[in-house]
């Protein structure tokens, strides 16, 4: 009996070391990476949060479409724009698919225009597209969704540090123009800035939007930005966005 123990002993002995010194070095000495299925190195989830890219879910805020408009620009063509609101100050997307669809008065499908973007952090993501050709149909409604999987990225909003002043709006009856001063308030430059302004009457309806772009600002510069549009504003202005966007920076730390 003594030898059958020792025996079965040594046995077990023999397995557990062929068995497990792999796994015990692996669990000692592999360093923890953001793509081993396991809640380490700080992580709120497995491979999420704490120095990892991807953002635990769990912990974000639903982000939402707050409104969506086209305007006309002239017979035939139109612009549209949509605001998206991500309340998570240290969360965004780097690209996602999206689509603006154009409606009839009869609520028939006449224009489609399909795009990708980001989503800032932490506020209003304004997306505008120029252009749209709906032939001789005029717009009435205009739709905006998201066509590809939302994936939320820990980062930071680089936009922030763009301040917008002196809006100056003029010629609002006749050929409207849009002027103001965009001042990078950072240390370092910024660039491939999209400038997003969008015209409210009195009553918050957005009445008109347009776009510019800048390749670079440089730190402390200011730099001067307009707006124009080719139809007079029929209705009273009350109140004038000037927004902008740029790609947000990410904040982890680890290799994914």
């Amino acid at each position: 009996m003594r030898r059958r123990i020792l025996y079965a002993t040594g046995v077990f002995l023999f397995f557990f070391i062929v068995a497990g010194a792999p796994t015990a070095y692996y669990y000692f000495n592999i360093p923890p990476t953001c793509s081993d299925g396991q809640m380490n190195q700080g992580e709120t989830a497995p491979d999420m949060g704490g120095p990892c890219p991807l953002a635990d879910v769990n912990l974000l805020a639903p982000s939402s479409v707050q409104w969506t408009r086209s305007f006309k620009v002239r017979d035939g063509s139109y612009s549209a724009t949509t605001y998206i609101e991500n309340p998570n100050d240290h969360a965004g997307i780097s690209e996602i698919s999206y689509i603006f669809s154009l409606y009839d008065a009869q609520n028939i499908l006449i224009a489609e225009r399909r795009g990708t973007t980001y989503v800032m952090p932490g506020g209003i993501t304004p997306i505008y597209e120029p252009d749209i050709d709906t032939g001789e149909r005029i717009a009435v409604h205009a739709f905006f969704q998201f066509t590809s999987p939302a994936v939320w990225r820990q980062y930071a909003d680089t936009s922030k540090v763009i301040k917008v002043t002196d809006r100056k709006l003029s010629d609002e009856t006749t050929v409207p123009r849009l002027e103001a001063t965009a001042d990078n308030t950072d240390v370092s430059p910024r660039t491939n800035v999209t400038f997003v302004a969008v015209v409210f009457d009195t009553a918050g309806n957005a009445i008109a939007s347009s776009a510019t772009h800048m390749d670079r600002i440089e730190a402390g510069q200011s730099a001067q930005i307009v707006f124009t549009w080719p139809n007079p504003f029929t209705l009273q202005v009350g109140r004038i966005d000037i927004i902008p966007v740029t790609a947000p920076k990410p904040t982890w730390t680890a290799k994914s």
